[in-house]
């Protein structure tokens, strides 16, 4: 069972200042040891939430997402950004409505609205601006960099993969450095169903602490792993309302982005006890060789 995370004094003090006295603090934080995240009560029924990075590139990410990016999603369409404390790493940011997609009893025809909406909000953030020289240079280099990563992920992974699991991984990080141009923009980071927010028949995005200058399409990695492999209905429909199909490279991209999240999730997932992204990395990579022995 997890345990309750205690909100820093100074933090809850400094929150205070901005949305006066807050009479209930509950811990929202994900279920893995890094994340610090409290949604905060006030007196008069107002509802907040306070989120302490794990670090300084997330909270510069997140912060600059929230100023520059976030906006164009839309009113309602996220959280908005009331404050941030730059020597504790924290932003206060304002409740977006819903609820988490998983958590609701959602019916096909009720995923594939959702799944849809989830496709406007991406191609809104997508195109939230034109990036500027280094943000271009950045995003530009972003498969490179995924590629590259490969051998740090699995030195981690270690005895978890077999070398025929390795050297799959090995092919497809080599076979991505070879990918030609693919759109580019500013992205979310962790584009999947438990950062969409659900609520009568409106979408909102949430966490944004990955958000960064990147190809398009990394996007759609884990949906691409999780949520549309058994559900095309639900890819269709993200498709259709994000306003194109992937370019051919992009396709490819996909797959080899899918393969480098398979031992990714195999370091990280046993690491951090999390079994669902554990079991995610090990399904993915069971895919990968069962297709690569046909």
């Amino acid at each position: 069972m997890r345990q309750t995370k205690p909100m820093p004094v100074a933090v809850r003090r400094w929150a205070e200042q901005r949305i006066g006295p807050v009479t209930d603090v509950h811990d929202a934080s994900h279920d893995w040891e890094r994340s610090r995240v409290w949604e905060l009560e006030g007196g008069g029924g107002g509802r907040w939430y306070v989120k302490v990075s794990p670090s300084v590139k997330f909270f510069t990410r997140e912060t600059r997402a929230y100023r520059h990016v976030v906006p164009a999603l839309g009113q309602g369409r996220a959280p908005h950004l009331l404050d941030s404390r730059a020597q504790d790493l924290a932003v206060l940011l304002t409740a977006a409505p819903g609820t988490p997609a998983p958590g609701l009893a959602l019916a096909s025809g009720e995923w594939r609205a959702v799944h849809r909406q989830a496709g406007v909000l991406c191609a809104r953030l997508h195109e939230a601006g034109a990036l500027d020289r280094d943000d271009r240079a950045e995003a530009e280099a972003s498969l490179q960099a995924a590629a590259g990563g490969a051998e740090k992920y699995l030195a981690r992974a270690g005895d978890r993969l077999t070398e025929d699991e390795r050297q799959v991984i090995r092919d497809h990080a080599a076979q991505l450095r070879r990918v030609g141009p693919v759109p580019v923009s500013y992205i979310h980071g962790d584009n999947q169903p438990r950062n969409w927010l659900w609520s009568q028949g409106q979408l909102a995005l949430v966490d944004f602490e990955r958000t960064r200058p990147a190809a398009r399409v990394q996007d759609l990695v884990i949906l691409a792993v999780t949520e549309w492999l058994d559900h095309p209905d639900r890819e269709t429909a993200f498709l259709r309302s994000y306003g194109r199909e992937l370019t051919g490279d992009e396709r490819h991209a996909l797959r080899c982005l899918s393969a480098l999240d398979a031992v990714n999730c195999l370091a990280w997932g046993p690491d951090n006890d999390h079994p669902e992204v554990t079991a995610r990395g090990r399904w993915t990579l069971d895919r990968l060789m069962n297709e690569s022995a046909r």
